[in-house]
């Protein structure tokens, strides 16, 4: 590989590379934050070797290798080298002790079962949904507390304490840093998809600050979901949600205005699609539904999400079929959220009559209380029966509650439409 910018080439390889040494690391000493410490002396080791020597030609394999050496000095010195060698034997059914080439040959077996592993144990069920979040961010995206805490609009020092916290956690729980077997897997894997999915509805509709869109968190969860469905091809959910996060982030172009402004999916030039992400989640949704069993919510949201991508112009839209889905995704996981989509598609399919409804019966759910979208839903509804103002009063009021600039633009825009009507 060409040297001639071995600190952006550093950059990239431990972008790419880190969450596979981490994991491997993992195994091999038993402590997430000590393998991410052990990976970062590889990465400092390259930052110091490389602009001499030039970038090897395998700069990945030489990231993990230089981890490794470390990870057995530190065995060693600890001298527990030969305790780990014999339990790596057992585990690979060998009846003597193994040399140091065969203890490395052991460590790069099975790579992808390692870093399901790590995966798992960064969404474990001990840690809280925003600890699962950076955790992930930061083992398997190889973001720093910096790019994560600008991401999610809080401080370096907020984001570096959960994440303390959360290895500090794993370490005192002896989470064994493995693949979850039978029903535990089975438990376990919402936790996974949930916090992948939190990754990419982040940057999909930012819930602050002056973007519309996050696109390095949508395209973060993308990699994480691709990741999953190759080390877990059995698992339908796994390609529900790719399929789900391929198709929406498809839209992403068209989202945005070229002031920055937001733009709704029916206003949305579609021709801004971007056909290539479509086909993909086209196509991780044949694969879900090609597995056993009916669909899962992933599945079911991706099959909305189609709908919408096979709908060459807004009003071709299948609105009739995305309200049977949502009825069906209301039923497999009842949720007032889940209510209030239902709803917006029953007003699409049926008049807004119909949608409102639904809406006046959710709207008093203690989980839709601060919704920014219950109101914003409510006003679209009410301004398509010509109810202007009463449509102003609930986009100003959906506008007070988002702290996301272009949504609340959007919002008072709405609101000083039907105002004038009004």
């Amino acid at each position: 590989m060409a040297a001639a910018d071995p600190r952006s080439a550093v950059e990239t390889v431990w972008r790419i590379e880190s969450a596979r040494v981490i994991a491997g690391l993992a195994r091999m000493v038993g402590d997430v934050g000590l393998a991410e410490d052990l990976a970062q002396d590889a990465l400092v080791a390259a930052l110091e070797h490389w602009p001499e020597s030039g970038v090897p030609d395998n700069p990945g394999a030489w990231l993990t290798a230089a981890a490794k050496n470390r990870a057995i000095d530190l065995l060693r010195r600890e001298k527990t080298y030969e305790r780990k060698q014999e339990e790596l034997a057992r585990e690979v059914g060998a009846r003597f002790a193994i040399e140091r080439s065969e203890f490395d040959a052991a460590l790069a077996e099975e790579v992808g079962d390692d870093l399901l592993g790590l995966i798992f144990a960064c969404c474990h069920p001990l840690l809280s949904e925003n600890a699962r979040v950076a955790l992930t961010l930061r083992l398997l995206g190889g973001l720093t507390t910096a790019e994560i805490a600008a991401a999610f609009l809080v401080s370096e020092a907020t984001i570096a304490q959960r994440l303390v916290r959360a290895k500090r956690t794993l370490r005192e729980g002896r989470v064994p840093l493995e693949v979850p077997q039978g029903e535990e897997l089975t438990e376990r894997l919402p936790s996974v998809l949930g916090v992948i999915y939190l990754i990419f509805n982040e940057g999909y509709a930012a819930s602050a600050g002056e973007s519309w869109i996050r696109r390095d968190l949508c395209e973060e969860a993308q990699r994480l979901g691709r990741v999953l469905t190759e080390l877990a091809p059995g698992e339908p959910e796994a390609h529900g949600l790719i399929a789900l996060l391929e198709i929406q982030a498809s839209r992403s172009a068209a989202r945005v205005g070229p002031g920055g402004e937001a733009v709704l999916l029916g206003d949305q030039d579609r021709s801004r699609w971007d056909p290539l992400l479509i086909v993909r989640g086209l196509a991780a949704l044949k694969r879900a539904e090609g597995l056993p069993g009916p669909l899962g919510p992933y599945g079911l949201q991706a099959a909305i999400a189609a709908c919408h991508a096979r709908a060459l112009r807004a009003e071709d839209t299948d609105w009739v079929r995305i309200a049977a889905l949502y009825d069906a995704l209301s039923q497999l996981t009842p949720s007032p959220v889940v209510d209030l989509n239902r709803a917006v598609a029953l007003g699409m399919a049926f008049g807004p009559a119909a949608g409102l409804e639904l809406v006046d019966q959710i709207a008093g759910e203690p989980a839709l209380a601060s919704y920014r979208l219950l109101p914003s839903v409510r006003g679209d509804l009410l301004g398509k029966l010509g109810r202007d103002a009463e449509a102003a009063a609930e986009f100003r009021r959906a506008a007070a509650m988002t702290e996301n600039v272009p949504e609340r633009e959007l919002l008072l825009r709405r609101a000083a439409e039907h105002g004038r009507r009004g």
